[in-house]
């Protein structure tokens, strides 16, 4: 009852083969593809835009990227 078997996943197939047709598969192939570039390619120029004014930030001096570290010494272990 657990996973489908690989005849459960092609009678399926062919099901959904029959019921839409190939040329409305292929479309929402092309459809789901394009969609998922776009998606991509929005995220990719969100990063490059954050870049560019973290970089602008920093030449201005208006915002230091530089995190200081700070150690924290255990009073237990220091004996």
């Amino acid at each position: 009852m657990g996973s489908f078997s690989i005849t459960h996943w092609l009678i399926l197939l062919v099901v959904v083969v029959v019921v839409f047709g190939t040329s409305k598969l292929r479309n929402a192939g092309k459809d789901l593809g394009g969609a998922v570039k776009g998606f991509k390619d929005a995220v990719k120029d969100e990063n490059t835009e954050h870049a560019k004014k973290q970089v602008v930030l920093d030449h201005d001096g208006n915002a230091h990227t530089e995190e200081r570290t700070t150690t924290k010494v255990d009073d237990k272990h220091n004996v």
